[in-house]
C-alpha cells in the first residue's frame, strides 16, 4: 500500500459451518420471541389457562409438551450439527431439516390473522430458506 490510499478493511471469508450455525441460532431466537410475544394475546393466555393451544384444539398435556420440546430440540441440535458434522452429512442435514421446518412454519400460518405472527413466521421462513441455500451451495474442492 502506498501512503496516498486510505487503509482498506480486510473482509475475511467466513466458514460455511459458522454461517449455518449463526443462521440456526438466529432462527431459534425468532422462534422463541414469536412464541413469547404470543403470551400478550388474550386468546393465547385464555387457551393456556384452559389447558388448550388457542385455535388448534390441542390439549396442553405431557404429550403435547414433549412433542413441542422435540420439535424445538431438532432446530437447536442443528446449531451443533452445523459446527461438528462432516461436510457431506452437514449439507444434507441442513437442507432436509431446514425444508421440513419451512413446511411446518407454513402450516402454522393456517387460519392465523395476527400480523406479528405472520411477519415472524415469514422471517423464520426466510432464514430457513437462506440455510437451505447456503447448504446447497456448499463450496467444493476444485482440482
Amino acid at each position: 500500500m502506498n501512503g496516498n490510499q486510505p487503509n482498506e478493511l480486510l473482509d475475511t471469508r467466513i466458514d460455511v459451518k459458522i454461517v449455518l450455525c449463526g443462521l440456526w441460532v438466529t432462527t431459534l431466537f425468532v422462534f422463541a420471541y414469536v412464541d413469547i410475544f404470543g403470551f400478550y394475546r388474550a386468546d393465547v393466555i385464555n387457551g393456556v389457562l384452559a389447558g388448550k393451544v388457542s385455535g388448534t384444539g390441542f390439549a396442553i398435556d405431557q404429550t403435547f409438551l414433549v412433542l413441542t420440546t422435540l420439535y424445538i430440540a431438532g432446530a437447536a441440535m442443528m446449531v451443533v450439527v452445523s459446527l461438528l458434522a462432516r461436510a457431506r452429512i452437514n449439507r444434507i442435514a441442513n437442507i432436509v431439516v431446514s425444508l421440513l421446518y419451512v413446511v411446518t412454519a407454513g402450516a402454522s400460518l393456517i387460519g392465523e390473522s395476527w400480523v406479528y405472527y405472520i411477519v415472524g413466521t415469514l422471517i423464520e421462513t426466510a432464514l430457513l430458506l437462506v440455510i437451505t441455500r447456503v447448504a446447497w451451495a456448499w463450496p467444493t474442492r476444485r482440482g
